[in-house]
């Protein structure tokens, strides 16, 4: 396997709070991991980093193998990162379709007027659109494509982001809790579509959740959990769900007393 994304001591200091203390871990190429941990525990800011909207205070950040620990939000999506946010922004006065054939780089080449001379003709935008149904298909909502995003409910459109996410060829994808706010059914439909995207085209995704018991159900290869901002295990979910550290974190320690009764 090849390290897609190698996180080295990373630290993130807001004042004198320190959200992120010296947190490391790796990624590997077509791996599934779920980066997970209690509310507040410095998750969220820890994408933020990796993903170029926070400076670190200290620490590396390797992506494919490049230093990407200084770089800007979009000169680490070119190295073929991408990322979502935990409430999605999608265009509401445009379709789900149309969504999906913005984010595509290198739209107007060789120029913007040729590109609009050629119009329906255009093989580029064409190729552009075939994928973009073919990404509603491997999310299995391909009846979605022609509905206005305002129409959808969260969990729909949570879909549609990842698919726009997915429209720029990442090989990293990293999601902030994807299903949060979205019913059973549907939040385990994203994990099996995420699941079926890994397995078939060798992507690597990052995932936070913030539900442990949900997360250990889902098909993840390996979970790292973070507590108080510091890496408290990276294992299986087998691992996960028996280590009594992890427990003690979710429920406290009263909590886990309770369970040995």
């Amino acid at each position: 396997m090849t390290t897609v994304l190698k996180v080295t001591d990373l630290r993130m200091e807001f004042g004198g709070l320190v959200a992120v203390k010296d947190v490391s871990f790796e990624v590997e190429s077509g791996e599934f991991v779920g980066l997970i941990g209690p509310n507040g525990c410095g998750k969220s800011t820890t994408f933020n980093c990796i993903s170029g909207l926070l400076n670190q205070t200290a620490g590396h950040i390797e992506i494919f193998g490049q230093d990407a620990s200084n770089l800007r939000p979009d000169q680490i999506q070119r190295l073929g990162m991408t990322r979502t946010f935990q409430h999605t922004r999608l265009w509401r006065e445009m379709t789900v379709i149309e969504n999906l054939m913005v984010p595509p780089r290198d739209q107007f080449k060789p120029s913007i007027l040729e590109s609009l001379r050629l119009g329906r003709n255009n093989e580029p935008e064409i190729a552009r659109l075939s994928k973009a149904f073919e990404t509603l298909d491997q999310l299995e909502v391909p009846h979605m494509a022609h509905n206005l995003t305002s129409e959808l409910s969260g969990g729909q459109s949570k879909l549609v982001d990842i698919g726009r996410s997915m429209m720029g060829d990442p090989e990293l994808l990293l999601l902030d809790e994807p299903v949060a706010g979205v019913a059973g059914p549907l939040a385990m439909k994203i994990f099996s579509s995420l699941r079926k995207a890994v397995n078939e085209t060798g992507i690597s995704v990052l995932i936070i959740e913030h539900n442990m018991d949900f997360i250990l159900r889902q098909g993840v290869d390996r979970i790292i959990v973070m507590n108080e901002g510091e890496v408290l295990m990276v294992g299986t979910p087998d691992e996960v769900r028996s280590n009594r550290e992890v427990i003690e974190a979710y429920l406290g320690s009263a909590g886990v007393e309770g369970e040995e009764d």
